[in-house]
């Protein structure tokens, strides 16, 4: 155990003997040891630590009703930033002032006292009337000797008789008159004021002292009382003003309908719905929502209350701390509002003071604008030769585009005569039988009797064949004719199953099984169904030219279309020996070949095709033998 060393606890004889008993270095440090503990003689034991004031803040309506909770926040706010000590600050809430019939006071009487028994608050500062005359009517039992600051209450409203001189009141004065002869100003055509307020006892009372202070504006305006109506028909009859009429927002606690309203979203709502601007004596309810003009000043309000609080808690007499009621404030306006309502600001007062007025754009954003306009003066050179550029590519993306069309072209040419044989065998077949039908058709007609109604299936035939053959020229004309990239709206299963329809004489031709499976759903894209056809000829003759080239056993070639997502895809698969391993790579490439007589432009003009589509195409050999090429175009949205 250490023990604390002082003068009076070291005697010089002490020291004596101690340079008797120790050597020289010890009696040095024993004296250092006497000399500190003399300089901390009077020094204290223990820093005082400062006690935390206890604060009580009682509200009237709330902590979230407009305007006392902004009062609050201000005042809880500016205590903290000035107070010396730490703080401890407790918050409780009436609530009764907001009832059209007001329950017991007992149990929330009870509460506090249980709650402060024994360890009463350095001090109380009630918000609002109705919490002003809860703490001086119930100051005995609950708060004995405990000094008050009574902020926030209109003067007409403190109850004098009970003050004592642990009180300090921070009363305002609503001056109705001055609030209105704004109007007046402002709104010189002003023929009815509607006062939208609640029906609570304190409103009531309210109702009385507006209507008598404004007796000398009788013949002026026409004063309407929405106190009996519910919050609901308010905002209906809101929405339907006449001409000439502005809104009063007084106070919405509760309406006639016996609804309880928090905060500022009943002034909000209404707002949104009214076709007159509204107006209103507090600040709180400024900035978003109402016009302007004289209100109290939230700031002046709580400057006086923390000013009180802090002179009390310092050991100040609250008997000693006066205060003049607070009048309003020089008049402010929301600029947002005046635009609105056409409010012209020749008509403020003269000392007004507007805000949240919106910069011009010149004001907002100066820099940018000289900066924007110093790169477009940099620029201006580049676009010009820019758009000579771009001239010169859309003229080569034409020219590139017809030398494609012609190649294309060129290339179905080829594609249709190694269809030759197909063509001219489906043409034969219905012609064919035209021909018999019609040399049957004579003989019967020469007989005696002939058989109308076999003479009439006949016909029913011919008629058929022909426009098999008509179908088939139309197909051929379709694939042969020479016209721009024109891109359509079109249905892919049915494109790809006319393509098959040309190519499927060739494939009996060579005893090649030529199947086709479309997608169960349709498949819309967009683009040029002739050169999409030529895209899938090419594909089927080259599958079939390399089963005919390696004499295969199994001879089949298989066109699939499927919906992949956003793609749609033809996927063209065949039986043959597939492509070599080291051509995968250039197939597409132009001129390049594995037939002796071809070109090596076909697989070429199909790619540049189907990119024209915004689509891609791709070739890989089968597991189990043969190449698979496979067509990816995008479906329309």
């Amino acid at each position: 155990m250490s023990r604390r060393v002082t003068i009076g606890s070291v005697k010089p004889w002490a020291v004596a003997a101690a340079l008797r008993r120790c050597d020289l270095l010890f009696a040095l440090l024993l004296l250092a040891c006497v000399l500190s503990a003399s300089a901390r003689a009077d020094e204290p034991d223990v820093i005082p630590r400062r006690e935390a004031k206890r604060v009580l803040v009682l509200h009237s309506f709330g902590r979230e009703f407009r305007p006392w909770s902004e009062y609050a926040r201000s005042i809880k706010a500016e205590l903290e930033r000035r107070s010396p000590w730490p703080l401890d600050i407790q918050e409780h809430t009436l609530l009764t002032a907001r009832f059209n019939n007001p329950g017991p006071e007992a149990p929330f009487i009870e509460y506090l006292a249980s709650l402060y028994q024994g360890s009463l608050p350095d001090i109380v500062i009630s918000i609002g009337a109705p919490a002003a005359r809860f703490v001086q009517r119930y100051r005995g039992k609950l708060f004995p000797g405990t000094p008050m600051v009574l902020t926030v209450v209109e003067e007409r409203l403190v109850n004098r008789s009970d003050l004592t001189g642990d009180d300090v009141v921070v009363s305002v004065r609503n001056d109705f008159m001055a609030a209105f002869k704004n109007i007046l100003q402002v709104m010189p055509d002003t023929r009815t004021v509607a006062v939208v307020i609640g029906a609570s006892p304190l409103e009531k009372y309210w109702i009385d002292e507006v209507a008598r202070e404004l007796e000398p504006l009788a013949d002026r305006l026409t004063i309407v009382w929405y106190s009996d109506l519910s919050f609901e028909e308010i905002l209906k009859r809101a929405a339907k003003l006449p001409p000439h009429t502005v809104l009063f927002w007084g106070l919405m606690s509760v309406d006639a309908a016996g609804i309880v309203h928090e905060g500022d979203i009943a002034l909000r709502s209404l707002h949104a719905v009214a076709n007159a601007p509204i107006f209103s004596y507090q600040e709180p309810f400024f900035g978003g929502s109402t016009v302007g003009g004289p209100m109290h000043s939230t700031a002046e309000t709580t400057q006086k209350t923390v000013d009180a609080a802090i002179r009390i808690l310092g050991g100040e007499r609250p008997s000693s701390i006066k205060y003049q009621p607070i009048g309003f404030a020089p008049p402010k306006y929301d600029w947002r509002e005046l635009q609105r309502w056409g409010i012209s600001e020749s008509n403020l007062p003269a000392g007004s003071e507007i805000l949240f007025r919106e910069p011009t754009m010149w004001e907002s954003y100066r820099w940018q604008m000289l900066l924007i306009t110093a790169i477009i003066l940099v620029q201006a050179g580049l676009i010009s030769g820019l758009l000579h550029e771009r001239r010169r590519r859309q003229i080569a993306e034409v020219e590139s585009r017809q030398r494609l069309a012609e190649l294309a072209h060129a290339n179905r040419y080829s594609a249709v005569g190694e269809l030759t044989t197909s063509i001219a065998h489906e043409l034969n077949q219905p012609l064919g039988s035209i021909l018999t039908n019609t040399e049957t058709a004579e003989l019967m007609l020469k007989g005696a009797s002939p058989d109308l109604d076999e003479i009439g299936q006949i016909l029913a035939d011919i008629k058929r064949d022909d426009q098999r053959a008509s179908e088939v020229i139309r197909r051929l004309r379709s694939v042969l004719r020479k016209s721009p990239f024109e891109v359509q709206n079109l249905e892919l299963n049915g494109t790809v199953w006319e393509a098959i329809g040309l190519a499927a004489a060739v494939a009996d031709g060579r005893r090649i099984t030529l199947s086709y499976v479309p997608a169960i759903s349709d498949l819309p894209v967009k683009g040029d169904p002739v050169q999409l056809q030529q895209v899938i000829l090419n594909l089927i003759i080259n599958a079939m030219d390399a089963i005919s080239d390696a004499d295969m056993k199994k001879r089949e070639v298989s066109v699939t279309t499927y919906r992949a997502g956003n793609q749609a895809e033809i996927r063209i698969a065949d039986t043959g020996p597939g492509i070599a391993a080291g051509d995968l790579a250039n197939v597409f490439n132009p001129f390049f070949t594995t037939k002796p007589e071809g070109m090596g432009m076909g697989l070429a003009i199909a790619k540049t095709i189907v990119e024209a589509h915004h689509g891609t195409m791709a070739a890989e050999n089968l597991p189990a033998g043969g190449a698979l090429f496979t067509v990816r175009l995008p479906i329309m949205r």
